[in-house]
């Protein structure tokens, strides 16, 4: 097996064998879908020329995939861009090797002494960006995250007598705010409390580089067993490693340094990964046209009886409320500044392709989880923009509210049977909806500033208007109102 695919790597044009510059903690499917994929683009197109050491830390699992398939993976890219089928795949010979930490400490130290590797990856989940303060920097390994790191940082320092060219790249993709400042805060506690001298601290302050970063593509992970078995015969070959990515991706670092642009010389390859000195409009496109969009849209999708993401996009009504809730009411609320409107348009574009992906099976209910904490953080925010710059409600984000505040119920319209609400506001809505009529469910929830963290009854036009859709969801059919609203005056713009 492992000979037709290292057969596929040389038809593929893949170089055989490359140094060793990257140091990636993390086996998972986000790592190999993103940073891998754009580390194997550019080593084709000769811009970086550098294979990767994977460090699996956790203790579940074994290496023994990686090893018998010596490190390739088929990478199946499906779904729609700029409203076209893309169906891709490309065998990814980046990774050269699978150590694990904790039978191979000694191996990956010797790894980190390494003059070529000046880059480090790492996606150990939101809870490995934290400080363990029984960590111990001197155990093989030591137990967190930024303990392992520190402690490797220790070591190469050591080893090039603090040579300020011997610094590191180091890109956490972690989903967490400031994530690289974040575990950079957590290294330089470690070394304080471990003593590691000022010395060392002077090195990771000025040697060292501790990136931002945001990523973004949706890597489902592996293919279903008739997608894997229809790929075998096609292949000829098995690949117990394969996995497929949606064609969109994003890999957003901040930096403002000739240094940091250098060792990231792959960035080049594609323009899905960006080098800026400040990230945050990719953070706020992100949060209010994706994210945001799909906590808008949610309820009322589970309203109007869809059960994935891609099922409501087929649906032609209900595929122009989402396009419309963007690009009239979303938009509006986020450009100026560093966001063009072109900028702000695209990425709606985007959007709408990445929802109508016929390969994903992203389930709305899923998508509810957190509902309430998920409205507040990223659409409190675009409400108060709308409002305040267009002096006006914004209608479909009313209705999506209204939808919202209906399901929080925990029975749809027309006495269907209760589905479970994952929300730890779950007993407030409960407490609302008993006893009360959905007027006086909405008065109470908007002017609640412990959940909203602002009175959103302050802006009675607004709070009509949910009212209103929140009565005529209790009264009709969502698919409907949604219809008859899109063709009447209360959606004219």
């Amino acid at each position: 097996m492992v000979e037709i695919l290292n057969k596929g790597m040389l038809e593929n044009g893949t170089p055989g064998k490359l140094p060793e510059k990257v140091l990636q903690f993390g086996t998972g499917v986000l790592l190999r879908g993103l940073p891998d994929y754009f580390i194997e683009q550019a080593n084709r197109q000769g811009l970086f020329n550098g294979r990767i050491v994977v460090v699996k830390s956790t203790g579940q699992g074994t290496t023994d995939e990686f090893e018998r398939q010596d490190g390739l993976y088929t990478l199946h890219i499906k779904g729609l861009q700029h409203g076209k089928a893309v169906q891709e795949r490309m065998l990814v010979s980046a990774i050269s090797r699978v150590l694990h930490a904790a039978s191979q400490w000694e191996e990956i130290k010797k790894v980190a002494v390494s003059p070529e590797v000046s880059v480090v990856v790492s996606n150990t989940t939101e809870v490995g960006i934290v400080l363990d303060e029984k960590d111990d920097l001197g155990a093989a390994p030591p137990s967190s995250f930024p303990g392992k790191l520190t402690a490797l940082l220790y070591h190469r320092f050591r080893h090039f007598n603090g040579d300020p060219e011997m610094g590191w790249v180091i890109l956490p993709t972690e989903l967490i705010s400031d994530n690289g400042s974040q575990l950079k805060h957590i290294v330089l506690q470690l070394a304080q409390r471990h003593n590691l001298g000022d010395a060392f601290t002077a090195w990771l302050e000025e040697a060292c580089d501790f990136c931002n970063t945001l990523v973004d593509r949706i890597v489902p992970g592996k293919l279903t067993p008739a997608d894997a078995a229809a790929q075998e015969a096609q292949l000829g070959y098995r690949d117990e490693l394969a996995i497929m990515a949606e064609p969109f991706r994003l890999w957003a670092v901040e930096a403002d340094s000739e240094r940091v642009r250098r060792r990231l010389s792959f960035a080049a390859a594609d323009a899905g990964m960006v080098i800026a000195p400040d990230i945050r409009k990719f953070k706020e496109l992100k949060l209010r046209l994706l994210n945001g969009t799909h906590t808008f849209s949610c309820a009322l999708a589970i309203l109007c009886g869809f059960t994935t993401v891609k099922e409501a996009m087929q649906d032609a009504v209900f595929a122009r409320y989402v396009s419309q809730l963007m690009r009239r009411e979303i938009v509006p609320a986020i450009v100026g500044g560093p966001i063009s409107e072109g900028e702000a348009l695209a990425f709606a574009d985007s959007v709408i392709d990445r929802f109508s992906n016929p390969f994903l099976d992203h389930r709305w209910l899923s998508i509810s989880m957190n509902f309430t904490s998920k409205m507040r953080m990223r659409n409190v925010a675009l409400l108060q923009r709308y409002i305040d710059r267009r002096q006006q409600p914004p209608k479909r984000m009313a209705l999506g509210f209204s939808a919202y505040l209906l399901f929080m119920k925990g029975t749809a319209a027309g006495g269907e049977e209760p589905y479970a609400i994952q929300d730890e506001h779950a007993g407030y809505f409960a407490d609302a909806w008993n006893g009360g009529d959905h007027r006086q469910v909405v008065d109470t929830v908007l002017r609640n500033e412990s959940l909203w963290g602002v009175d959103l009854s302050q802006w009675e036009a607004f709070a009509g208007l949910v009212k209103h859709g929140l009565g005529q969801l209790l009264e009709g059919n969502a698919l409907e109102l949604i219809k008859q609203q899109e063709t009447s005056q209360t959606f004219s713009e």
